[in-house]
């Protein structure tokens, strides 16, 4: 898991809009559509799903 220059950047909107940080790291996939369902259902649990495909991927 190697922190690259744009994951601070992708960190931020993860905290601001939790779909578009996913996005940014794997695109128009799976994680994408499970965050957006979690931003809906609550905001704090997209955020924290979005830190964790950052994070992990």
């Amino acid at each position: 898991m190697a922190i690259t220059a744009t994951d601070p950047i992708k960190i931020l909107f993860a905290i601001l809009l939790p779909p578009l940080g996913v996005f940014l790291e794997v695109g128009l996939k799976g994680h994408f559509w499970l965050n957006i369902l979690l931003t809906i259902l609550g905001f704090i649990p997209g955020i924290i799903h979005a830190l964790y495909v950052i994070l992990k991927h």
